[in-house]
């Protein structure tokens, strides 16, 4: 297993920059921020572009990895790719496909990306729209040799989200309703313990129960504010009390979760995606919380 870090929490520097970082600081793999490259979608740790999949030279993106002695770990886009809107909808499927174009010219296995939802519709409903606008989706990166990794965060994270969030897959029973709808190999996870914290699902038995469905891993941690908790209740789906924070400063026992990655045989990346309003708000504050999370993760991933 490696460890490695999402780029996106980089907007400002390249590349090359972030990989000679990354790489100087014991990092062996980047999970790489491929939104539009004209902007889009704007919010925290989004947005980002590091390889611009609209015009980019394969060897050059190879080059500036091997000069660093990095692997891509996957290729992130995160929108809503169930969005209610017809027109934006299918503005990011396509970009979604040439990000798995993209993955395909680059030897990419994995690209890391959300199911979607449309937040106002019951999940019955948005179950029946997966079934109707993903398995093409499914279809194209399997035909390019590229699987497609779904993260299992609600996206719910302010009432603007609320009060179905912005991503369908966030929990084992839809996670069988998907596989079920597309029992294709390329469709799977990218499982993030941090979100089944809050959800209060237990990590270690998803990561036994969906072994063969994990292309990818993200390392992220979460605290749950009693004093919130008890202010706004379960019904608030998290807002007002589950905090994003850095491996290690949160409740997720990585030395269990990834225990349980292990014992299933899972041998690709762990990968750091920094969300810790803590620290951010510059880059030399982010670089410290990516070396506060390497150090907490480092004991276990060698």
């Amino acid at each position: 297993m490696k460890l490695g870090l999402l780029t996106a929490a980089f907007p400002d520097l390249t590349l090359e920059q972030v990989a000679e970082w990354a790489a100087a600081e014991g990092f062996e793999a980047l999970e790489v921020a491929c939104w539009p490259a004209g902007g889009g979608e704007r919010r925290r740790y989004a947005g980002v572009t590091h390889i611009d999949v609209d015009g980019f030279d394969p060897d050059d993106v190879r080059a500036v990895l091997d000069r660093h002695g990095l692997v891509i770990s996957s290729l992130a886009y995160y929108p809503n790719n169930l969005h209610p809107d017809d027109a934006h909808r299918e503005q990011v499927n396509g970009h979604l496909r040439k990000v798995v174009d993209a993955a395909a010219r680059l030897g990419v296995q994995v690209v890391g990306t959300f199911v979607g939802n449309d937040k106002d519709r019951p999940l019955p409903e948005n179950l029946e729209r997966f079934r109707r606008i993903w398995p093409p989706l499914v279809d194209y990166a399997g035909e390019r040799g590229v699987k497609i990794a779904i993260e299992n965060c609600p996206m719910i994270f302010s009432y603007d989200e609320w009060p179905g969030g912005n991503n369908l897959a966030w929990a084992p029973a839809i996670w069988d309703e998907l596989f079920s709808a597309i029992p294709s190999d390329n469709l799977g996870l990218n499982i993030d313990p941090s979100h089944l914290v809050w959800l209060m699902i237990d990590y270690e038995r998803a990561v036994y129960d969906y072994a063969e469905r994990i292309f990818h891993a993200h390392a992220k941690d979460l605290e749950v504010r009693p004093d919130g908790l008890y202010r706004h209740g379960t019904l608030s789906a998290g807002i007002g009390w589950q905090v994003p924070r850095l491996p290690g400063l949160g409740e997720v026992r990585w030395d269990r979760f990834v225990a349980a990655l292990y014992a299933v045989g899972y041998d690709h990346v762990l990968s750091i995606e920094h969300e810790d309003r803590r620290f951010e708000g510059d880059e030399e504050l982010v670089k410290r919380g990516f070396l506060v999370a390497r150090n907490a993760l480092r004991p276990h991933v060698v």
